[in-house]
């Protein structure tokens, strides 16, 4: 099957299965390289940001570990999607990465590096931050919340109401190599805080407690 039959088969399950709904897309840039990040708590996240009717080409960092589903590991090659092995320092996965958002695609990545089983966000990891500064390209932070038991609700021919909620992109500016580890951290932060204020406060889980979330939903400087 080819990636074009495939999103149009996806895009036909998740409009008829589902109510997925897409808030701020005119965030996410219309054509160019970008890194969407989101939070990730559910198998369906990267199919709903797979369908959104402003990207179709789309495609998304997913660990090796997705590829003892079969079913999974067939929609994600038919996709184009880059798989990226977690327990190691990946560098292949990471040039192919690049690789794309050079060449003008958009790139799907949950920072925290896995599901969360709790539905809560996690701290996330330097790999995105190493990306975006290879890059240049911009991020869009995306939260989304009803995912976490929308295969719960499909079982029991429910439809899940699921949102992608798109903020507004940014770029991360060049550091010093100095601060470089500190600064890091801090873009991580950053980046995990514009996620969390995308989402009610029930997912903000290790952000919780972090006053530049409830700074980004009151619109105040850093």
């Amino acid at each position: 099957m080819k990636r074009d039959t495939m999103l149009h088969l996806v895009r036909f399950l998740m409009r008829t299965l589902t109510r997925s709904e897409f808030i701020g897309l005119e965030n996410l840039p219309a054509s160019g390289g970008v890194i969407v990040a989101i939070n990730h708590m559910s198998h369906l996240d990267t199919p709903l940001l797979g369908v959104n009717p402003r990207r179709s080409d789309i495609t998304a960092l997913v660990t090796t570990k997705y590829q003892k589903h079969a079913s999974i590991k067939w929609v994600i090659n038919t996709i184009e999607g880059i798989w990226i092995d977690r327990d190691i320092a990946d560098f292949s996965a990471i040039r192919k990465a690049a690789k794309a958002l050079q060449s003008g695609l958009a790139l799907g990545i949950a920072p925290e590096g896995t599901r969360s089983k709790d539905y809560q966000m996690h701290q996330g990891k330097p790999g995105i931050v190493l990306l975006a500064l290879k890059t240049g390209v911009p991020i869009v932070p995306v939260g989304i919340s009803g995912t976490e038991d929308a295969i719960h609700k499909l079982k029991r021919l429910r439809r899940p109401h699921m949102v992608a909620r798109f903020g507004k992109a940014f770029i991360l500016p060049p550091i010093d190599r100095k601060n470089r580890k500190e600064k890091v951290r801090e873009y991580i932060d950053e980046i995990m805080c514009r996620i969390a204020a995308l989402l009610p406060e029930k997912y903000w889980g290790y952000y919780k407690n972090y006053p530049r979330v409830k700074n980004l939903i009151m619109k105040k400087p850093i």
